[in-house]
């Protein structure tokens, strides 16, 4: 019923292409990405900063909005609120994501400068030729060219 249609088609030309595939790397290996930024933020880089900051453990950092049913607060830790039931604001692990979120952009930035610069054609200096004379026909022609787009000989390498 469905073999004939036209977005069948158009979905196996799109998965046939290695999109998807491509796609499906991309995803895994930001996935990894993500886990080991989100290591090195809480792991390497907070754990400094909080000794800095006086034994600030940021993971900790909240407010009770409401206490829990169970056992009334103040809480020592996220776990014990949250386990005892209560309604908390989690400040601290949001700035951890919104410092994860910091160095993963900045990474991507880096590599899709990088990718950029690879992918600029080279500037030419100022007074470097662009061109050279086709010695058969005396046509001007790319320096790159490896062949004469007017009488077609083929230029010698150098």
């Amino acid at each position: 019923m469905l073999k004939n249609t036209k977005i069948v088609k158009e979905f196996k030309e799109f998965a046939i292409k290695g999109n998807m595939i491509d796609m499906a790397v991309g995803i895994i290996i930001g996935a990894a990405f993500g886990a080991v930024v989100s290591s090195l933020v809480a792991d390497i880089i907070m754990p400094p900063i909080g000794l800095g900051l006086g034994n600030v453990d940021f993971s900790n950092l909240f407010w009770v909005i409401k206490n829990g049913a169970t056992t009334p607060g103040p809480y020592d830790s996220l776990s014990a609120a949250q386990a005892a039931g209560a309604v908390t604001f989690n400040y601290g692990l949001f700035i951890l994501k919104v410092i994860n979120f910091l160095i993963v952009a900045f990474a991507v930035f880096i590599l899709v400068r990088s990718i950029n610069k690879m992918r600029r054609p080279k500037e030419v200096k100022p007074g470097e030729p662009t061109t050279k004379e086709c010695p058969y026909c005396k046509s001007a022609v790319s320096i790159k060219a490896s062949r004469c787009a007017f009488c077609t000989s083929q230029f010698e390498q150098k």
